[in-house]
């Protein structure tokens, strides 16, 4: 038979969280590819990018896990495969910065645009459903093909728009309002994927809901990501061209001075 599944046992906690980590992950992940423009110098351009990718990877995944915890099968007890769940974040980092740095390095032409949002879509959807094929059940997990395939359009239009914003806008609050925009539609994707789920079990189980262990072991993945999250955004906040509002691309063109005027500043 096929048991109730539903994706809010929480009621609106766990998908008021998931967005706002998708948020702050897109968010993050904008501000640092901004930096990466605004600096000439390939080792930072290559730290801020780094850092980005892994605040949209951190922040995509942690979505999706916080998500998670408001999943629940009627009649069947829910365990998750922790290898596979760790593979899922690899996944979500290494296709995010498959595309941060193609966008970060060549520029948002329609060309490069185009192959770093497909790619980077495509690993979004890969880390969704890898990551659910990390859910144990005592039924079996069907998907609807035509809500997969929406899902995974929406994930490709998503981060094309993703990575367009994160090498066009600059302002803080384009920011801001991009990242409300992508925090929005990374949990569109995620809560779409999984409504093409259906769960059918043989003999229904008593005490379906995850245990306690279970969302002790979902926190306790989480608390990885979340950390990396905290520490870019203390990282963004606290450079110091953040800090006294001088981004570089604000800076005019400074001609040469007098080798007098210079003084200790040169």
């Amino acid at each position: 038979m096929t048991a109730d599944v539903s994706e809010f046992h929480y009621g609106l906690i766990t998908p008021i969280a998931a967005y706002l980590m998708a948020f702050l992950g897109s968010v993050l992940a904008l501000r640092c590819t901004t930096r990466s423009m605004d600096r000439r110098r390939g080792e930072r351009r290559l730290g801020w990018l780094t850092l980005g990718a892994v605040s949209l990877g951190c922040g995509i995944w942690t979505m999706h896990f916080i998500a998670m915890i408001g999943f629940s099968v009627d009649g069947a007890l829910v365990s998750y495969d922790a290898g596979r769940t760790l593979l899922s974040l690899v996944v979500a980092i290494a296709v995010v910065a498959g595309g941060v740095f193609l966008v970060g390095y060549r520029g948002s032409g329609p060309a490069t645009l185009g192959t770093a949002g497909l790619l980077t879509g495509l690993g979004v959807a890969a880390m969704h459903y890898l990551g659910m094929t990390a859910v144990h059940t005592a039924g079996t997990v069907r998907y609807d093909t035509t809500v997969v395939v929406l899902s995974v359009v929406i994930a490709v239009v998503a981060a094309t728009a993703a990575l367009w914003a994160a090498v066009s806008i600059r302002t803080v609050w384009a920011t801001v309002g991009a990242g409300l925009v992508m925090g929005a539609a990374v949990s569109t994707m995620h809560y779409t994927g999984m409504a093409a789920v259906s769960v059918h079990v043989v003999q229904m189980q008593s005490g379906g809901q995850s245990s306690t262990s279970l969302l002790a072991f979902l926190l306790v993945m989480l608390a990885g990501p979340v950390a990396a999250l905290v520490l870019a955004a203390a990282i963004v906040m606290f450079d110091p061209e953040v800090v006294l509002g001088q981004g570089d691309w604000q800076q005019p063109e400074s001609h040469p001075q007098p080798a007098s005027s210079r003084g200790f500043m040169s």
